[in-house]
């Protein structure tokens, strides 16, 4: 059963997908990390581990920048592009304090007025790369403990920045010391990197001079020895596919609660890059599940509501977090990026065949039933499911506060919601459940107003028998002539109606007719 609430999920899609998040907050190209986690079991079989250590080196490879995606809020301190900083430090030899302050001089606020960039050298230097890497291990291992990876593979992700000669961080250990799993994240790491930028040479030439110093030696010799053959069989056959083939052990299939634990642990991981939406999708979840249960759709599709939920915002991570900080109005550029995200949610989670599904409704939760959404999606494609999402995130973003604003109460927020169906953004149906949901009393109903006309419905209506074109009506309601266009399609079908002169005798015949605004 793909796509559906009994459909099996393994535990490598969620981190492999998980993978592809991270390549897009570390400005890395997609399956970057997936690249990195075959280099990682071929070495790994190379070196003559067994099952259980390749495992090890499979997830770790996987995983091993996972923390750098939470790093990103201290270079954004830096930056104002912490994506392009963190691609462009990917290079860089950490160990070299040489290098790492001709990075600094180069990147460090840059564009800025020179008083203000002086400052953040200055920052730059004072943090230290120490700072940056401790919220690596904080952060690596946490997401460990949360899907629930085991111990040895926890140690090793809070080691990625660890060095053979102990001058890495943050807890400068060195040699035999690091886990195994880390020392060869550290080699497929920088030489999948490097061989995009100078082909299998260029790796093994950046491999070779860090032997001994950022690489335990004998792993690198051993690389070295396998390079070329090991990239041209990374070339052979699709990368998703290939991973997901190179598991060492036993597939691993997660139970339906383990699922619903690893979608919120992810959303978790996901808010943190910025104070702002923390526990958002948390919020976004629970309200579109009730949502759903509330308008009575089957128990498969409420769950599957709350676990696109959770995971809508994945794309938010391949936007710079200084966008969505920002307390000035966006730029055209900001605007471009941002509107970007749910697609990249999608593309992040398309791969998989358990979680294909809930990226294809995550990718739709800023659409608006007018087509005026991120992505232009009509009504007419939007199902109930994308509905709710749309309608739960919207409120729950308004009583949240953001860069710009407070937080607003809760009425505020629903009054908001209220507006939105007027002018033909929100469905109707599914803001009125939402609201019940979020603990609103239910609207009082207007007897007087038959057809299920709404309030706005019966002002446009007015403007209809009075002759007025779209474009006069969305003049006087402060509204676009599409939206007018909308409310008007809505008049005749609730009426039954296809003329002015069919809706003129109804407003006419149920005492409908008001004054004009």
């Amino acid at each position: 059963m793909v796509g559906g609430v009994g459909a099996q999920v393994r535990l490598a899609e969620v981190v492999g997908s998980l993978s592809l998040v991270t390549d897009l907050a570390t400005g890395q190209p997609l399956e970057h990390g997936l690249r990195r986690s075959l280099l990682a079991v071929w070495l790994g079989e190379n070196l003559g581990l067994e099952p259980a250590d390749l495992s090890d080196a499979y997830y770790v490879a996987l995983l091993g920048s996972v923390g750098c995606t939470i790093e990103g809020t201290e270079l954004a301190r830096l930056a104002e592009d912490d994506i392009a900083l963190s691609e462009r430090a990917a290079t860089v030899d950490v160990t070299n304090p040489v290098e790492m302050a001709a990075f600094g001089l180069r990147n460090f606020g840059a564009g800025e007025p020179p008083l203000r960039r002086i400052g953040k050298v200055v920052t730059g230097a004072v943090s230290g790369r120490s700072g940056f890497m401790a919220v690596c291990r904080d952060v690596a291992l946490r997401v460990g403990d949360m899907l629930e990876l085991g111990e040895k593979i926890r140690q090793a992700l809070a080691q990625c920045h660890e060095r053979w000669n102990g001058r890495g961080g943050p807890k400068r250990l060195k040699a035999e010391g690091i886990e195994l799993a880390a020392r060869i994240f550290h080699v497929v790491h920088d030489a999948e990197v490097f061989n995009r930028i100078g082909g299998v040479d260029g790796a093994i030439s950046i491999v070779r001079r860090r032997a001994g110093k950022q690489y335990d030696p004998h792993v690198a010799e051993n690389f070295t020895a396998i390079a070329e053959p090991l990239f041209r069989k990374l070339e052979s056959e699709p990368t998703w596919d290939a991973a997901m083939g190179a598991e060492p052990v036993s597939v691993r299939w997660l139970l339906q609660e383990e699922v619903d634990a690893v979608v919120e642990a992810i959303a978790t991981f996901v808010d943190l890059r910025s104070p702002f939406t923390v526990g958002h999708s948390a919020g976004v979840a629970r309200l579109a599940e009730e949502t759903a249960r509330g308008i009575g759709l089957p128990n498969g599709e409420a769950v599957t509501v709350r676990r696109a939920g959770f995971l809508h915002d994945l794309g938010r991570s391949g936007v710079p977090i200084a966008v969505w900080n920002k307390p000035s109005p966006w730029t055209g550029e900001d605007w471009e990026r941002a509107k970007r995200h749910p697609s990249l949610t999608e593309l992040v989670l398309a791969r998989s065949s358990g979680l294909g599904h809930l990226g294809t409704l995550a990718g739709l939760h800023h659409e608006r039933m007018d087509g005026s959404g991120y992505r232009g999606v009509p009504a007419s494609s939007l199902p109930t499911a994308a509905r709710i999402l749309i309608a739960a995130d919207a409120y729950q973003t308004k009583v949240e506060s953001r860069p710009h604003r407070s937080a607003l109460v809760p009425e505020q927020a629903a009054e908001v919601l209220r507006r939105r169906v007027c002018d033909g953004l929100l469905d109707d149906e599914v803001t009125t459940a939402l609201l019940l949901a979020a603990g609103h009393s239910p609207p009082r109903t207007s007897p007087e107003v038959p057809a299920g006309l709404s309030e706005r419905e019966v002002e446009v209506l007015g403007l209809i028998v009075r002759g007025l074109s779209n474009r006069q009506m969305a003049e006087l309601l402060f509204i676009s002539p599409k939206t007018v266009g909308h409310h008007v399609q809505h008049i005749y079908d609730k009426l039954d109606v296809s003329t002015r002169v069919g809706a003129t005798l109804y407003a006419l015949q149920h005492g409908l007719m008001r004054e004009s605004p």
